[in-house]
């Protein structure tokens, strides 16, 4: 196992710090509770990836990919298919608060602010002061 690999996650209880899991049924890892941006339950199957091996032999993990360009391909896709959904429009800026993001996105406001940039520049999207709107092909 190695630092960007895709692995298997079962949730395991929550702590102040985040959530023990069970990486490939088989040995234990951390996932960071600021870090996690939807609902998760004990118990829980999920795919993730891994983060750090810690010199303790410890394993932290994401449920996001740790490669920038996989990452934001996803981060990207994710506000493409909302718009999609919602008539090519998201009532959001990069004046949201975190909250807002996170429950309309499920991402940080900081990703949500990486991806509507390249969005942008791609000629994807235009940003108004209340929203982001999907460019008509």
């Amino acid at each position: 196992m190695k630092v960007g690999d895709k692995v298997s996650l079962i949730i395991g209880h929550e702590s102040p710090l985040g959530f023990s899991v069970l990486i490939d049924e088989s040995v234990e890892g951390l996932l960071y509770k600021n870090e996690v941006f939807q609902e998760l339950r004990e118990g829980q199957s999920l795919d993730g990836f891994v983060k750090k091996i810690r010199e303790d032999g410890k394993i932290d993990v994401a449920l996001q990919p740790q490669n920038f360009k996989k990452a934001i391909d996803g981060l990207t896709a994710a506000i493409l298919k909302k718009l999609e959904l919602n008539d090519g429009i998201i009532n959001l800026t990069d004046k949201s608060t975190p909250e807002d993001i996170k429950s309309q996105l499920q991402m940080s406001k900081k990703n949500f602010k990486k991806a509507i940039g390249i969005l942008y520049k791609e000629r994807k999207i235009t940003l108004t002061k209340e929203a982001i709107v999907l460019v008509k092909k």
